[in-house]
């Protein structure tokens, strides 16, 4: 069964068979301030992971020289082991014919030729590149969650909020390549500023960074009732999600506020997309989801009472490969193509 470790730093390799030969690719997850990498098989298993690598968000050069590390750190000690194919996911709207990343807003790139200058960093590999995203529901559908489905869409909320759509079993593309941008569909009419030109979206109330916003305003508007969040943070410019759902847990008045409102900007985002693609199945995944598994029956509850009654159906599950999705994703595509049209 393919690895489904979801928050560990390093996974363990699965083992491998003596005298078996494996024809594997390279998948790696590119984030807005994350770098992974992974040895993937053909079952979609992670045989060998590299760890979390850090960037500073320092321009192409900066991650893709981050990126290159992780990729020698992966490598390390199996100079046999050479990958026929790289598949690159990165948050990002991507020209999948070109590799080019057209407009990452979180990592403020546009214009920006990603696969040719990650091959020309690992020596002219074969490189695909997509959308994060789109990566991580090719996982789900091929391997995991979603695996024997036909009609699904796949919600990721981590640093940003992204989705894509498998319907009528086909992983649908968009006119641009950029289906499924759901993170920035408008939930507050002239609402809060989002890393995209727009304002209102949804990842400006429910993505990672945007959690973090909302919770560092309200502890400045409120020192004495944000007390404990500074306190566990050190400093209010250092309050992430994360602090938010860890003071949430131990009971904080504010934390839970803040989490309430998220509850219900998740909640409204996740049935306009059932409503709009009546999926039968809506996965959910990404660090947000993994950092607070209680949103999932919230999102359920929802779709239950306020969708459409041929939507309402929809059965809500927890993406099986957590945040190594886009690894997963990222390596089917090295083999078959962004589509993951199996060809051949």
């Amino acid at each position: 069964m393919p690895s489904r470790k979801t928050g560990a730093s390093s996974p363990k390799s699965r083992p491998r068979a003596a005298g078996v030969r494996e024809e594997l690719v390279l998948g790696i997850d590119l984030g807005a301030t994350k770098v992974v990498s992974a040895l993937i098989a053909a079952d979609g298993t992670i045989v060998r992971h590299s760890g979390r690598h850090l960037h500073a968000n320092d321009g192409p050069g900066g991650v893709i020289r981050t990126l290159a590390r992780s990729v020698e750190t992966l490598l390390e000690g199996s100079e046999s082991i050479r990958p026929r194919s790289v598949g690159v996911a990165v948050a990002a709207q991507v020209d999948a014919r070109t590799g080019t990343v057209i407009h990452a807003p979180n990592l403020g790139w546009r214009d920006v030729p990603l696969a040719r200058r990650v091959s020309e960093e690992l020596g002219g590999t074969r490189v695909v590149v997509l959308n994060d995203a789109r990566a991580a529901t090719l996982a789900e559908w091929r391997f995991g969650a979603g695996r024997g489905a036909s009609d699904l869409f796949c919600m990721f909320i981590g640093t940003g909020v992204g989705g894509s759509a498998v319907i009528g079993g086909r992983l649908l593309e968009g006119g641009s390549n950029a289906l499924g941008e759901v993170g920035h569909m408008t939930v507050v009419v002239g609402g809060r500023k989002c890393h995209c030109p727009n304002w209102g979206c949804l990842e400006a109330y429910v993505g990672g960074w945007a959690i973090a916003e909302r919770a560092q305003e309200a502890v400045r508007s409120d020192p004495l009732g944000g007390g404990p969040l500074v306190a566990r943070a050190g400093a209010p410019e250092s309050i992430t999600a994360q602090t938010v759902f860890q003071l949430y847990r131990a009971g904080d008045a504010l934390a839970g506020r803040l989490v309430r409102e998220t509850e219900r900007f998740l909640a409204d985002g996740a049935v306009g997309i059932v409503n709009a693609f009546n999926p039968a199945l809506l996965v959910l995944g990404g660090g947000v989801v993994a950092g607070m598994p209680e949103f999932v029956p919230v999102v359920e509850a929802a779709i239950r009472a306020r969708c459409q009654p041929p939507a309402a159906v929809a059965r809500v599950v927890v993406a099986s490969f957590g945040e190594n999705a886009p690894l997963v994703g990222a390596g089917e595509a090295a083999r078959h193509g962004p589509s993951g049209h199996i060809v051949g």
